[in-house]
Parts: structure tokens; C-alpha cells; sequence
């Protein structure tokens, strides 16, 4: 007889007992924290004072001034203090801080941390077990250059008409590369086998985009490309009643997706001829939502029906 063993579902918390305070503000720096707090560290942020014509308690974190919502999902149980850094208060109440934590999380250009006293020069001389991840915009001579989300993306070729991008791309890919950031940096103390030395680790959104930006790079999602138009099984279509997502990419579901649609598909080839597009089009502009839902069923189809 064999013995089940059940597996744990339970998420893995590598960074329990880890100390991590940030000062990062807006998406990515939080984003990144909400991250490290999901993987058990121990999470502390500090914000400056909120704008002094702004009700009492408001956050000084522009995030929670424009989308409080948005900036309490981020920080769900994640203690939040307000120091004013400019002052000598402040200053004390942040270095308290930082001689117990493992990491800083910061988001601001290198100069403004210079005026902080918070260098990563002087942090090390400071606290040697300190390591701290600094989300930048761009690196090197780039690094006081003002930018945002849109305009790195634009930069790596990932806008390519009038519309907004659908989401914050470079943004939350940076938070996840600051995130990782940190993991490795937790990863080389403790494997390091000798006295544990803090490391800098500078995260650039305008990295993050480039690195988003492979695929179109390599051509993959270039109008040309397998996954950019050009592959009639891997397209978004009209529907009788919406828009359907169809993601028949590899031969046996571009297969199945030309047998229900009545398709004559003698090879790969022949899924990028203009005859293949305009039937496989035809035929959706028949079919329901909810017909194509229970036809990817059906089938096996990979696909996803949306609302006009």
C-alpha cells in the first residue's frame, strides 16, 4: 500500500524575520513592498508628511492623495510611520530605523538621497550589514533624468500609437526586479559564509522596459511575427455579441481551431495566408460568447471572450 503524502499549498516565506524599511513612494517602490511582504519580511515604510493643505492623517505619499484605493492594497498590513527627513527629528527617528533592518528600499534620484545623508557611501560606512535597493529611472549618467512609466516604455518601442498602454508595464516589471533585488540580496549574506556585508543594488525602470520589450525585439510580436498578427490561430477577433482572444498557437490547437471553424489547414503555413484570416474571421462573426465558450471547451481551445 502507498502512502499519500499531502502537499502543502501554503505560500513559502523565505524573508520571514527579515527587516525590510522603505521609503519608496507612487507604484513601483510599493508594489515591490507589497511583494516582500507576501514572502514573510518584515515590513516597515516611511512617508514624509502629507501636504499641509490637506486634511490632518492625509498620506504624504502621492499615491494615496490620487488613488487611496490603490494605496491601500498596496499596504495592507504594512506599517506605515510619518517622519519629516529634512528635519533633525526625523533624521534621529529614521537612523533608529535603520541600525535594525536588514534592507532599504528607496526611489528617489541619487541627489536627493545625497541631500538625505542617505548615500550609499555614507549607509555603508554606517550600517556595513545594511543592503539597499534603489529603483532608479535609468542608470549611470541617466540617473537624475525625470521619466515615468510612459516615457521608458516609449524609449524601449512599447508604445506604438496614440493610446495609453493598458497598464503600468515598466512600473510593476521594475517591482518585480526590485523585489528580486532584494531576495538575492538576502541570499548572498546568508550564503556568503563570512561576516555579512550589505550590497547596492539599483533597479532601473528604464531596464525594465527593455527587458519587457524582448519579445518585440526578437520580432515575436511584431505585425510579421508568430504572436504579433501575423498567425491567424493567435489574434483577437469580432464576435457575434463581443471580441474573442484566441490563443491557438502551437499545431494541435491551431488544428482544432480550424476544424470547428471548417477550415482546410494543410500545414503551419498555411495558418498565415490572408484566405485563413478571413475565414477564421468569418466564421467567429457567427458565433455567440457563450457558444465560443462552450466550444473552447468542446475542443480544447485556447481562448477568452470579451464584451465589445
Amino acid at each position: 500500500m502507498v502512502t499519500m503524502t499531502a502537499v502543502s499549498t501554503s505560500p513559502l516565506k523565505p524573508l520571514r524575520g527579515v527587516r525590510v524599511l522603505s521609503l519608496a513612494l507612487n507604484l513601483p517602490g510599493p508594489a515591490a513592498f507589497m511583494r516582500l511582504k507576501a514572502l514573510g519580511a518584515i515590513c516597515l515604510k516611511v512617508e514624509p508628511p502629507g501636504p499641509k493643505s490637506a486634511p490632518a492623517g492625509t498620506s504624504g505619499d502621492p499615491m494615496g492623495q490620487y488613488n487611496p484605493t490603490a494605496y491601500a492594497t498596496l499596504h495592507a498590513g504594512i506599517k506605515v510611520i510619518t517622519f519629516d527627513l529634512k528635519s533633525d527629528k526625523g533624521q534621529a527617528a529614521l537612523h533608529k530605523e535603520l541600525a535594525r533592518t536588514d534592507v532599504l528600499l528607496t526611489s528617489f534620484r541619487p541627489s536627493a538621497l545625497d541631500k538625505l545623508g542617505l548615500s550609499w557611501k555614507k549607509l555603508h560606512k554606517l550600517y556595513p550589514s545594511l543592503s539597499v535597493v534603489a529603483i532608479v529611472g535609468a542608470l549611470g549618467a541617466r540617473a537624475e533624468e525625470p521619466g515615468h512609466d510612459l516615457t521608458y516604455l516609449a524609449e524601449a518601442g512599447l508604445v506604438t500609437g496614440l493610446d495609453l498602454p493598458a497598464t503600468l508595464f515598466a512600473d510593476m516589471a521594475g517591482a518585480v526586479m526590485a523585489s528580486e533585488a532584494a531576495l538575492q540580496a538576502v541570499l548572498v549574506q546568508k550564503t556568503s559564509g563570512k561576516v555579512a556585508k550589505g550590497t547596492l543594488q539599483e533597479v532601473a525602470l528604464a531596464n525594465a522596459a527593455t527587458w519587457l520589450a524582448l519579445p518585440r525585439n526578437w520580432g515575436l510580436t511584431q505585425p510579421a511575427g508568430s504572436v504579433g498578427g501575423a498567425h491567424a490561430g493567435y489574434r483577437v477577433y469580432a464576435c457575434k455579441d463581443g471580441r474573442v482572444a484566441v490563443a491557438a498557437l502551437e499545431p494541435h490547437f491551431a488544428a482544432a481551431l480550424c476544424q470547428a471553424a471548417g477550415v482546410a489547414a494543410s500545414d503551419i503555413r498555411s495558418l498565415f495566408t490572408p484566405a485563413t484570416h478571413q475565414a477564421i474571421a468569418a466564421f467567429f462573426l457567427t458565433q455567440t460568447r457563450q457558444q465560443l465558450d462552450k466550444l473552447a471547451v468542446a475542443k480544447d481551445i485556447p481562448l477568452h471572450t470579451l464584451s465589445k
